[in-house]
């Protein structure tokens, strides 16, 4: 379980904060609520995952998670969703069926 507003940053141990996220997403984000946009070098939201439309932010392209906006951006980067290691899982998921599920 990882809180999308940690709460140093004034969150809750609510269900509405609480979101499942992987271990290396997890300790990665930390208690970041924004990043810098790696496109812009400005400052922008991470994506919500109880506000935010996946959808609306990203795409699938075989094992590639394609960010198509700065929150998307800045997420995909600071959790670094496309890493050499991630890639090859997702790869190896799509070739036994078993992702995206």
């Amino acid at each position: 379980m990882d809180h999308i507003i940690a709460l140093q940053h004034g969150g809750s141990t609510a269900p509405d904060n609480l979101a499942l996220a992987c271990y290396a997403c997890n300790r990665r984000k930390g208690s970041n609520i924004a990043s810098l946009d790696p496109a812009t070098g400005g400052m922008v939201s991470l994506f919500h995952s109880r506000h935010d439309v996946w959808a609306e932010h990203f795409r699938l392209e075989d094992a590639c998670i394609v960010p198509l906006t700065a929150k998307a951006r800045t997420t995909a980067e600071l959790l670094q969703f496309n890493s050499h290691p991630r890639l090859r899982r997702r790869q190896l998921l799509l070739q036994s069926g078993r992702y995206p599920v």
